[in-house]
């Protein structure tokens, strides 16, 4: 039974506390076709990274900023299969608001709506694709989150369900638990542990820390 101990963690959002990968599929499919772009590429490199970096990659003539805002715009109206991930609201709890914010590679108004439509306790610290330069797999989004958390990036541990967040996590220094909710288990070997589900992973709080258990 895998055990890690650290300061703070530093959750993804879709994926990890919210299900929305059958949205976010179904608008970037969507997207895709729109401007005759391979839907099934566009899928692959999308799941977290931030919309505008993909778009910038797959449609370098497009306006990528209100392309962004027309796709998460889509995305927070289609609510269809959108739904709390199991154990969340629990684990959220069981631990100090203080030792643990959410960081996505949506943009605050697409991360606040599924907070809200999944009735999950709003984060006092909350990092959005709107609040870095560079998205995942680059550092920068975990970084941010652990300076705003008032922690060092070394103490914290991520928990993530895509290989790009798992890369920004180590090259961040953190260690990462990942779920296989969007992808498989085999393309996740570089994170720090796997656990089946979201519901397995436990945490204990103290005056010194965290434990998580799997």
């Amino acid at each position: 039974m895998p055990i890690f101990d650290c300061s703070a963690i530093l959750f993804d959002l879709d994926g990890v506390l919210v299900d929305s990968t059958r949205s976010v599929t179904r608008q970037w499919r969507l997207w895709a076709a729109e401007h005759s772009i391979d839907p099934d590429y566009t899928v692959s490199i999308a799941h977290g990274r931030r919309s505008i970096e993909v778009i910038r990659m797959l449609a370098p003539h497009l306006d990528a900023e209100g392309e962004t805002l027309r796709l998460e715009a889509r995305e927070a109206a289609d609510l269809e299969g959108v739904e709390v991930m199991p154990g969340a609201a629990d684990l959220l709890r069981s631990i100090p608001e203080s030792r643990w914010c959410v960081v996505t590679s949506g943009t605050r108004r697409l991360a606040t709506s599924r907070l809200r439509l999944a009735n999950l306790p709003m984060p006092k610290v909350l990092v959005s694709a709107d609040d870095v330069l560079q998205g995942k797999p680059h550092p920068e989004p975990y970084l941010k989150g652990a300076e705003l958390l008032g922690m060092q990036p070394q103490d914290c541990l991520v928990i993530e369900d895509a290989p790009f967040g798992i890369e920004a996590a180590h090259a961040g220094g953190m260690k990462a638990i990942a779920l296989p909710t969007t992808f498989p288990a085999n393309e996740l070997k570089t994170a720090d542990a796997v656990a089946g589900k979201l519901s397995q992973i436990k945490v204990t709080a103290s005056s010194s820390g965290l434990t998580i258990t799997i």
